[in-house]
């Protein structure tokens, strides 16, 4: 199944826009062999040069949405991800006391609409949409006020997961690890109350997940509080922030998409490694 590159974001309502006018949307993307960042305005893109996360300034160049690939959406040092962060997903478990973190490494990271790839002897694969936070300045020890202004922006992420090698291994490093396991983008939204947005996971098509970020466990302020207790967080980090009720088996073929109101959609086919 081919994805155009319009159809790997939905722009959001009127009515949201009106209740979020300072919301910025910025992109990474590449043009020919360059990739750059840049402020997405409706079906154009603002170049800018430096990163977001640095005081970018435009370099005057305007390129069309369709002239462009999108990438994903920032280059981020270190990812972690939160477990059992949603009541929904927890089952006959107890809420933990505490954010349960964990690490997914940058070489899993995968692009809007480029492909999930399950390794020829996985036989478990399934998708997890997520909000991911992104941190936008240095922070280590953090009170909770500083760790809330540390949160950039927010965007989609799937934090793919092999079941039975979860289950299995002593650590997770190829079960939420393996390559394009960490799909995200399509861009990072700022300015929006992500303590309040809609999440819904579609697997061709059928809505197999779907809750507010409202009823997080731990929402984004403390969990940036507690990581950095132990791990300086830097400037394009990112850290998956949990995933809602039950998830569903993915098989080559499929095609994922992990929508979040406001953000837009991040969808990925599914192929066999």
């Amino acid at each position: 199944m081919r994805i155009t590159r319009r159809e790997l974001f939905v722009l959001p309502a009127a009515g949201a826009l009106a209740a979020a006018p300072s919301l910025i949307r910025y992109v990474r993307f590449l043009r020919g062999k360059t990739a750059a960042y840049g402020i997405l305005d409706g079906e154009t893109i603002r170049e800018l040069r430096g990163s977001p996360f640095a005081s970018p300034q435009p370099t005057g160049a305007v390129h069309k949405l369709s002239d462009v690939k999108l990438l994903y959406p920032c280059q981020p040092r270190k990812i972690l991800a939160m477990a059992l962060n949603y009541r929904s997903h927890l089952g006959d478990r107890q809420p933990p006391s505490r954010p349960e973190l964990f690490w997914k490494p940058v070489s899993a990271l995968q692009n809007p609409g480029d492909p999930i790839v399950i390794p020829p002897d996985a036989r478990n694969v399934h998708c997890e949409g997520e909000l991911v936070l992104v941190i936008g300045r240095r922070v280590r020890n953090a009170t909770t006020e500083q760790a809330r202004e540390a949160i950039f922006g927010v965007t989609c992420g799937n934090d793919v997961s092999e079941r039975d090698w979860q289950k299995g291994d002593i650590q997770w490093w190829r079960a939420k690890g393996a390559d394009t396991f960490a799909p995200v983008g399509p861009v990072i939204a700022c300015g929006l109350d992500y303590g309040k947005l809609m999440l819904r996971t579609r697997l061709n098509g059928e809505t197999i997940q779907e809750q507010s970020t409202a009823d997080l466990i731990f929402d984004g302020p403390a969990i940036v509080r507690f990581a950095s207790r132990y791990v300086t967080l830097e400037p394009g980090d990112l850290i998956f922030t949990g995933t809602p009720g039950t998830t569903r088996a993915m098989k080559p073929g499929d095609v994922v998409e992990v929508e979040i109101e406001g953000i837009g959609v991040l969808r990925n086919p599914v192929v066999a490694g």
